[in-house]
């Protein structure tokens, strides 16, 4: 079912992916009874904002089937913007006084690329850390994405996140470590991609009451759940709402960092994600992009060549755990959906108890 996106006139590139364009909705407090309302606060830098709408969008479209969505878009004024996206933002996106006197079924956190080695520093801080105490008393789940769920344990729980050696890029196997009604539906073991610097120990999110739901002995925890006050916050230092290509355009990126000076070392490879094929074209275009030092030699970087064969094996997973979570909002089964030996029945799925 199309789901209802208020205020925004289209998102960028939904036509270019053979979907229907989202449908202006006249005010959410208007919206058809029995549907989830769902706030994006969409943090991403400006070079990733439209695409960021269009990841989550369309898997909420995917997982939502028969239960119809309304959705509206935010961002916190303390990201910085310019240009196109600054554009976007002031006349498609709502302000945050709109957010805090509102309700909602559901809220998914972006998360942004940080600029301090604390996060309490960034200049986004104070609103970010209000906009979670909004989510515990004002919706049913919180969705918190990467940096997000790095920012909300360390604001809730004081946990800290732990600088890693080198980038986590690419795909890990990840399995459940729980039965949890999120899961309902997914295979035991799970691929996801995950781009980050930094990351939550197992042990410190456990010790903290946090359950964690999916893992892997590479990339340490991905999904964990804990129930914060009316909400159930749900939290992924992966990122199940990837496209195909999107982890080639972070490499990509990541080189011309390097070729620009903006980084010492030249990026590896994402990992479990090229082909055999792909890896040796890529290989071919690092040993001329390190002997030549220049940062021309991104003209000829073989995207467009790699980019038809990239696949999203991650995608059905994504659809899986964002269709338990759509279902838990309808549902109005709330605690029993916390506990992480919960099971949902059939008769349940499709009862509206709001």
């Amino acid at each position: 079912m199309p789901i209802t996106i208020e205020k925004v006139r289209a998102l960028p590139g939904w036509a270019a992916k053979g979907g229907w364009r989202p449908q202006k909705a006249p005010g959410l407090r208007h919206a058809r009874n029995g549907c989830v309302s769902i706030a994006l606060i969409n943090n991403m830098p400006d070079a990733a904002l439209e695409e960021t709408e269009l990841q989550f969008s369309s898997l909420i479209e995917a997982a939502a089937g028969d239960v119809p969505v309304t959705m509206k878009f935010y961002s916190l004024p303390g990201i910085v913007r310019a240009g196109r996206a600054q554009e976007r933002v002031a006349n498609e996106y709502f302000g945050l006084d709109d957010l805090w006197g509102s309700r909602f079924d559901g809220v998914i956190i972006t998360g942004t690329e940080p600029r301090q080695p604390d996060l309490r520093k960034e200049p986004y801080w104070a609103d970010l850390a209000k906009t979670f105490d909004w989510a515990e008393r004002n919706t049913k789940s919180a969705v918190l994405s990467c940096l997000a769920a790095h920012a909300g344990v360390l604001h809730s729980d004081g946990i800290h996140r732990q600088r890693l050696s080198d980038k986590r890029f690419g795909l890990f196997d990840e399995r459940k470590t729980c039965e949890h009604a999120l899961l309902r539906g997914a295979a035991d073991v799970m691929p996801f991609p995950h781009s980050r610097w930094n990351e939550l120990r197992n042990d410190h999110l456990s010790e903290a009451g946090y359950t964690v739901l999916t893992s892997s002995p590479e990339a340490g925890a991905n999904l964990f759940v804990k129930l914060k006050r009316e909400s159930l916050f749900v939290h992924f230092q992966g990122h199940p709402e990837y496209g195909a290509q999107t982890l080639l355009k972070e490499y990509r990126r990541d080189v011309g960092r390097f070729l620009r000076k903006e980084r010492e070392t030249y990026p590896n490879m994402p990992r479990g994600y090229f082909d055999a094929e792909a890896t040796e074209v890529l290989t071919e275009f690092r040993e001329k992009a390190m002997a030549s030092g220049s940062v021309d030699t991104m003209k000829s970087f073989p995207d467009q060549a790699i980019a038809k064969r990239l696949a999203s094996p991650w995608h059905a997973a994504a659809v899986c755990v964002y269709r338990n979570w759509l279902h838990y909002m309808a549902s109005g089964e709330f605690k029993r959906f916390a506990s992480a030996t919960t099971a949902w029945s059939e008769p349940m799925l499709k009862q509206r108890a709001l």
